[in-house]
C-alpha cells in the first residue's frame, strides 16, 4: 500500500514506464538479496504448494503469539515444539544451495531431513514427562538418546548452513572439535548441547521464542503499513535540500528503517535501492554512495528501541529491564550516526555537491497527514519503557494497532478505487485488502523468524561448548597475560580492549545480529568484566564490535551489497564504509573508560554534556582528517594533526580534551587564513 499519491496528470505511457522501473528495481533488489543475504535464498512455491506452505507459516506465527502469551507448558516442551516447527519451515523454505531453486520442487532428501530433524525435537517434546525422570545426567544416556541427539544436531547444523551461512557454522564446528579434543565423551557433550537448557535450548532460543519472534512479526506488520516509505520521505523533507542531501537522507532513513528490519544486508538492499542512485545522481562516487548506505544500515542494529532484536537478549543476559537497555543505547547510537553525518557533509562540501531541488522534495503537509503511521511504534515504546505490561503483550497490542493504522490508508484507497471503477464496495475491498495484509505479515514474520531461531540455536550450542570446556576462562587468562606485560594500567587496559575488539570482529564476520551478540556475550564480554569493566559497558563494547564486522573487510556483507547496487568495487566500498563508521570504533572505548556515556555510575548532566561535546568534536576532527577536508582541502600534516587531536578529545580527561580542541582550533584558523590569501590572490 502506498501512502503517498503520485502527482496526477501524467500520461499512460509515463505511468507504464514508472511501473516498469519500479518492477525492475524490485527484481534487482531480489537478486542482490539472494546473493548477499542467505535469508532471501528461498524456494519458489506457486499454486497449491504455495498455499500449503503459506498456511504452515501463518499457523506458526499464530502459534508463537499464542504460546508466548498464554501457554503454561513446561519450558523444554515449548522450546522443543518451537524448534520442531522451525525445522519444518526451514527445510520447506531453504534449498541446499541457490542453484537448486526451482518452481514447486523439493528433493526427497529434504523431506527426510525435515522429518528426521523435526522428529528429534518432537520426541523430546512429546516424551518430556517420562524423559525428565530417566535422563537426569550424562551417565543415563542410552544409544537411542545418543542417536537422537546426534541426528538432531546434524539436521540443525545443515539448516544453519542453508539459511544463516557458513561463518557461524565454522565457529560451532571448531568449538565442537575443541570440545571433543579435551577428552569429553560423546554422551556428556550431547547431553549438554541437546537435552539441557545449556545448549541448543539455552538463553538465546528461550529469548527468541518468548520475545524476538513476536517482535519480528510486529516488524512485518509495521513494514506493511508503509512506514519505510514514510521514513524515507521524512528524511528527504528534513535534509534532502541541504548540501549532499541524498547521502544525509540515506543516513537518517537507514537509521530509522534499520532498527526495525534487524538485518544490515536487508536494510542496505531495501533502502539502498532508493538512496544509492540518488547519491550517485547528486555527484557522490559509487564506492562512497554504497559505503554510506552500508554504514548507516549497519548502524540501525545499534539504534534503539529495537536494535535488531538484540536489545531483548541484552536485557536477559544482563538481568535488567528492556527499557534500561534502550536508555543505555541512546547516546552511543546518536554519536555513531552523528559521526557518519559529519563525514557525509564534509565529502559533499569537498566535492561541491548541491542538495535535491526543492521542487522534487516531498511536501511537509503530506508527511503530517501520514504521521499516524508512527502510532504502533510510539505505543510500543511507551508501553515497554513505562513497564506497563510484558514485552510480548506490548508487541501483540502494537500488532493490533498496526492493523488499525493500515485500515486508514486501505479505506482511502478503496474509496478512490470505487469512485474510479464504479464497481464493488468500500467495505468489501477494505476487508479483502486488510485480510491479505494480515496474512502477508504473518507469513513474512514467520519466515523471518526461521533464520533468527536457527542462529540463536547455534549460538546456544556455541555457548554450551564454551561453558562445558571452560574456554571463556582460558581466553580471559590469555588476554590478561598479554595485557599485563605492560606495566602502565591505562595502557594495559587499552591493549586488552584492543585484543577483545579483534576477537569480536573476527567472530562476528558473517553472523546475524542476534547470534552475533550471543557469541560475544559468551566469549568476549567475560574478559572485560574480569578486567573491571562494568557489565553494561562490557556487553555494549562487544556488541558494537560484533556488529561492525558487517562492514569490516574481508567479510563485509553489508558493504558488498551496497557495492553491488552502486556498481562499485566491493573492497573499495568496504574500506570507505569502515572509514565512515570510524565512530563505531571509537565510541566503545569512550564508554569503557567513562561509563557516564551510557548513564552508568556517577552520572550528572554536566558530565554527560561534556562527554557528548568532546566526543562530537573529536569525531568531527577525526572525520575531517580522514576525509582530507575542513574548510578546504587539507595538507597531509594537517590531516595527521586533526586525527591526533580528535583522538585526544575522545580520551576522557580535561587535559586531553583541551589539547585536542587546541589542535582543532589551530588548524581551523590556519585554514581560514589560507582562504583569505586565496581570495586576495584571485582578486
Amino acid at each position: 500500500m502506498s501512502i503517498f499519491k503520485k502527482n496526477p496528470g501524467g500520461s499512460a505511457a509515463e505511468a507504464q514506464a514508472e511501473a516498469q522501473r519500479e518492477e525492475g528495481s524490485a527484481l534487482d533488489a531480489e537478486t542482490l538479496m539472494r546473493k548477499f543475504d542467505k535469508e532471501s535464498n528461498t524456494r519458489i512455491w506457486e499454486g497449491t504448494p504455495a498455499i500449503i506452505v503459506r498456511i504452515i507459516v501463518v499457523a506458526f506465527s499464530l502459534y508463537c503469539i499464542w504460546s508466548t502469551l498464554f501457554s503454561v507448558a513446561a519450558l523444554e516442551k515449548r522450546l522443543t515444539m518451537f524448534m520442531a516447527l522451525v525445522t519444518i519451515m526451514g527445510y520447506l523454505t531453504y534449498p541446499a544451495s541457490r542453484h537448486h531453486v526451482r518452481h514447486n520442487y523439493i528433493p526427497w532428501y529434504d523431506f527426510v531431513l525435515m522429518a528426521v530433524g523435526a522428529g528429534c525435537f518432537l520426541f523430546f517434546c512429546l516424551k518430556y514427562d517420562s524423559l525428565v525422570k530417566v535422563l537426569t545426567s550424562a551417565s543415563k544416556m542410552t544409544p537411542t538418546f545418543t542417536i537422537i541427539g546426534i541426528v538432531g544436531l546434524l539436521c540443525l547444523m545443515e539448516l544453519c548452513r542453508r539459511c544463516v551461512g557458513i561463518p557461524i557454522l565454522c565457529v560451532a564446528g571448531v568449538l565442537l572439535v575443541y570440545t571433543f579434543s579435551t577428552g569429553m565423551g560423546v554422551e556428556r557433550v550431547l547431553y549438554t548441547l541437546f537435552y539441557t537448557t545449556g545448549g541448543v535450548l539455552g538463553t538465546p532460543v528461550q529469548v527468541c521464542a518468548k520475545y524476538i519472534v513476536v517482535f519480528i512479526i510486529f516488524g512485518a506488520f509495521l513494514e506493511r503499513t508503509g512506514i519505510a516509505e514514510f521514513f524515507i520521505k521524512l528524511a528527504n523533507s528534513l535534509v534532502g535540500g541541504f548540501s549532499g542531501g541524498p547521502a544525509k537522507v540515506a543516513v537518517i532513513s537507514s537509521a530509522l528503517c534499520g532498527m526495525v528490519s534487524g538485518s544490515s544486508v536487508g536494510n542496505t538492499v531495501t533502502t539502498g535501492s532508493v538512496t544509492i542512485p540518488m547519491m550517485k545522481k547528486t555527484g557522490y562516487k559509487p564506492e562512497f554512495a554504497g559505503a554510506v548506505e552500508a554504514a548507516a544500515s549497519t548502524g540501525g542494529q545499534i539504534m534503539p528501541p529495537i536494535m535488531g532484536a538484540a536489545a531483548f537478549l541484552m536485557a536477559e543476559y544482563m538481568g535488567v529491564t528492556y527499557g534500561r537497555v534502550t536508555l543505555w543505547a541512546i547516546l552511543p547510537a546518536v554519536l555513531y550516526f552523528g559521526g557518519i553525518f559529519i563525514s557525509v557533509h564534509l565529502e559533499a562540501k569537498k566535492l561541491g555537491l548541491k542538495g535535491i531541488p526543492r521542487s522534487e522534495l516531498p511536501r511537509f503537509k503530506y508527511l503530517i497527514r501520514n504521521v499516524y503511521l508512527l502510532l504502533p511504534l510510539v505505543f510500543l515504546i511507551w508501553m515497554v519503557t513505562a513497564n506497563i505490561r510484558s514485552l510480548q503483550f506490548s508487541a501483540a497490542i502494537a500488532i493490533l494497532i498496526s492493523i488499525a493504522v493500515s485500515l486508514v490508508g486501505t479505506i482511502c484507497d478503496a474509496s478512490a478505487e470505487v469512485r474510479e471503477t464504479k464497481t464493488g464496495s468500500v467495505a468489501g475491498i477494505t476487508a479483502k485488502k486488510t485480510g491479505r495484509m494480515i496474512l502477508d505479515s504473518l507469513e513474512a514474520g514467520g519466515k523471518g523468524s526461521i533464520t533468527v531461531a536457527v542462529a540463536c540455536a547455534m549460538a546456544g550450542m556455541i555457548a554450551g561448548c564454551i561453558t562445558v570446556t571452560g574456554l571463556a576462562s582460558k581466553l580471559i587468562s590469555g588476554v590478561i597475560a598479554i595485557s599485563s606485560a605492560i606495566p602502565n594500567p591505562t595502557l594495559s587496559l587499552l591493549l586488552a580492549l584492543f585484543l577483545t575488539m579483534l576477537c569480536c570482529i573476527v567472530l562476528g564476520m558473517g553472523v546475524p545480529t542476534t547470534a552475533n551478540y550471543c557469541i560475544m556475550a559468551s566469549t568476549c564480554a567475560p574478559i572485560l568484566i574480569t578486567l573491571g569493566i562494568p557489565k553494561v559497558a562490557a556487553h555494549f563494547f562487544v556488541f558494537y564490535f560484533g556488529i561492525v564486522a558487517d562492514i569490516t573487510p574481508p567479510v563485509a556483507l553489508a558493504a558488498y551489497a551496497g557495492a553491488a547496487i552502486a556498481k562499485a568495487p566491493p573492497m573499495k566500498t568496504a574500506l570507505n564504509a569502515t572509514r565512515l563508521a570510524i565512530a563505531a570504533f571509537i565510541i566503545p572505548y569512550i564508554f569503557a573508560y567513562n561509563n557516564a556515556m551510557i548513564f552508568v555510575g556517577d552520572v550528572t548532566f554536566l558530565g554527560v554534556a561534556s562527554i557528548v561535546i568532546s566526543a562530537t568534536l573529536g569525531m568531527a576532527s577525526i572525520a575531517s582528517g580522514f576525509m582530507g577536508y575542513l574548510i578546504h582541502d587539507l595538507k597531509w600534516y594537517s590531516r595527521i594533526a586533526l586525527v591526533a587531536g580528535g583522538l585526544l578529545m575522545v580520551i576522557p580527561g580535561t587535559v586531553t580534551d583541551l589539547a585536542g580542541l587546541a589542535i582543532l582550533i589551530v588548524i581551523l584558523l590556519i585554514q581560514k587564513a589560507e582562504n583569505k590569501k586565496e581570495k586576495k590572490a584571485a582578486a
